[in-house]
């Protein structure tokens, strides 16, 4: 079962590594989230948004190989995706690329929800 939790942190890393292209730049974003980054200050926010990404898709990742994170990794990577998928959902009108998002988001809380019965079974604190 630890292998399980192991490859389902891993999956999350990786949805959580897909927007770091989007630090190279406005056309990238555009590519990736469908809307065009007109102002200067969209695209430095967006192109940090990446990055942050980046990190926390590193963090799950290696926290996939190290038991003692992976809590950690599991409450930060939940923190991300259900507040993305609640904002979405308020907001509402999303355009098509968005709601890729939205779905991947869904998967990876899915995925974070095992991994962390996973993780409490494991540890015997169920």
């Amino acid at each position: 079962m630890e292998k399980v939790a192991t490859g389902l942190l891993v999956l999350v890393g990786i949805i959580h590594l897909l927007p770091v292209a989007g630090v190279l730049g406005a056309d990238r974003l555009a590519a990736l989230y469908g809307i065009a980054l007109s102002e200067p200050n969209i695209e430095i926010l967006m192109r940090h948004r990446a990055i942050l990404f980046g990190l926390l898709g590193l963090f799950l990742v290696y926290a996939a190989f190290q038991p003692w994170l992976q809590t950690l990794a599991i409450v930060a990577g939940l923190v991300s995706v259900v507040s993305f998928i609640a904002i979405a959902w308020s907001v509402g009108g999303y355009n098509e690329p968005v709601r890729k998002v939205v779905i991947a988001d869904i998967i990876a809380a899915v995925a974070l929800i095992a991994a962390g019965v996973i993780n409490l079974v494991g540890h015997n604190q169920i």
